[in-house]
């Protein structure tokens, strides 16, 4: 008799977010569905405005979905009342794209990290309460002499390393990473992706990692999901994203990441078209008015989002006719 499957830490499905807007309802998120296993990081990549940032609020439930369920260790979290969510958040915490905008700037580092263990009561007795904060503190990088400066003090890395002591400080299981490095250096990114990684093999933690740089989230992802206003267009393993990718938009954005190789000629693939309304959209594949390889029927109706290989997903209709041909 064969072991029954784990359950994955997160699931969603047939999410949707819409927001009501004076020319009709704005698809944000639409339609999404995926899992994530324990330990292990979904990246989430695409261009501004395209709803990966939505899509992770709405998992954390910071916003409320229009319409699909999500599955935190096998539980449905949006059927939860805000009591129940209340208590589930210590689980499921979330590192914000900006280190200095998410931050009080009227409290010091150590009541910025301490906050959610008082608003949460998991630790009542200050002085323990002080021990966490410096453990944590220490964990991420940050020096005890630091505890009592104020966020405009530090420079970038150190307040976003802020953000991380501050999701860390609930012990919690999964972690939304909002474009955690954008807003830094180029030399601090590097710091900071080291820094999680080291951390989730540390503490086993599940990152869902949004970010619009693929060279970033290649190296630190298990899985890459490519969203295109409000849905999945392709999702796969890393390593098959890269050296395998099917839809249009993939390899488009794949050429344009810069090679470190002077002699490396880029065959960029440059899109031309208007992008699509994420208003109302029509019943045809979003990527239609951009795509050189758009047929007909792509004008008409939506692809599905298929398996076209172990583990690799498109949505798009010459991947799926190969396919079904093979």
């Amino acid at each position: 008799m064969s072991k029954p499957q784990p359950l994955p830490l997160i699931e969603a499905k047939n999410l949707k977010k819409y927001f009501k807007t004076k020319r009709g309802m704005l698809h944000a998120v639409d339609d999404v569905s995926f899992t994530i296993e324990r330990g292990k990081t979904l990246g989430i990549v695409g261009e501004s405005g395209c709803g990966k940032s939505t899509m992770g609020r709405t998992i954390l439930r910071l916003l409320e979905p229009t319409a699909g369920q999500v599955y935190f260790e096998g539980e449905e979290i949006t059927a939860f009342s805000q009591s129940q969510m209340y208590k589930k958040r210590k689980d499921i915490q979330i590192i914000f794209q900006d280190p200095f905008s998410s931050l009080n700037p009227r409290k010091t580092v150590s009541e910025a990290i301490s906050e959610p263990l008082k608003i949460n009561k998991i630790i009542t007795n200050k002085e323990k309460r002080m021990e966490k904060v410096l453990a944590v503190m220490d964990l991420v990088g940050l020096a005890e002499r630091l505890a009592n400066t104020y966020p405009h003090e530090l420079d970038g890395g150190r307040r976003q390393r802020i953000g991380i002591a501050r999701a860390l400080a609930l012990d919690p299981k999964f972690i939304v990473c909002d474009e955690p490095v954008s807003a830094l250096d180029v030399s601090i990114q590097a710091q900071i992706l080291n820094l999680m990684k080291e951390l989730q093999e540390t503490l086993g933690l599940t990152y869902m990692f949004i970010t619009h740089d693929l060279s970033v989230v290649n190296h630190f992802s298990d899985e890459i999901a490519v969203m295109y206003l409000g849905r999945f267009i392709e999702k796969a393993p890393a390593e098959e994203l890269f050296e395998n990718p099917i839809h249009p938009y993939t390899k488009a954005l794949l050429s344009a990441i810069p090679m470190p190789n002077l002699h490396h000629k880029m065959q960029r693939i440059l899109l031309s078209g208007e992008v699509a309304s994420p208003i109302e959209p029509p019943s045809a594949c979003r990527f239609a008015p951009r795509c050189n390889m758009c047929m007909e029927k792509c004008k008409v109706s939506e692809p599905a989002f298929v398996e076209v290989s172990p583990g690799h997903y498109v949505s798009c209709f010459l991947a799926n006719d190969k396919a079904r041909e093979g």
